[in-house]
């Protein structure tokens, strides 16, 4: 197998991390019993999500790659319906995971991973 590419593993690991610190910060919201949380339930969902798909890519599958990207073009859509700036911020991080995790290197990676 091809060597994993260094914004790959950079790109890995920011979503690992990402995940885990939002799971940590967002199961507090679970104490509440009455009413069930469902949106704390759906918020945790999308940062398990997050870190199933970083460790993926570090073993090289080509699907975690592009659920990466819908990932983070979905915070994109939502950062949309907030503040300008959030949405600018989305945008660049949505750039560079593009830059990352498409460029020739990281194409051979993730082929070479079959």
């Amino acid at each position: 197998m091809k060597k994993r590419p260094l914004p790959v593993t950079a790109v890995s690991w920011l979503l690992i991390a990402a995940g885990v610190v939002g799971l940590a910060y967002h199961l507090r919201e679970f104490r509440t019993l009455h009413p069930f949380p469902y949106d704390a339930l759906w918020i945790n969902l999308v940062r398990v999500l997050a870190v199933l798909f970083g460790a993926y890519m570090l073993r090289g599958h080509n699907w975690a790659r592009w659920l990466a990207m819908a990932w983070i073009s979905f915070h994109v859509v939502l950062s949309a319906l907030h503040s300008l700036g959030e949405f600018a911020m989305h945008a660049v991080i949505f750039a560079l995971f593009a830059y990352a995790l498409f460029q020739r290197d990281a194409a051979e990676y993730f082929r070479a991973a079959k």
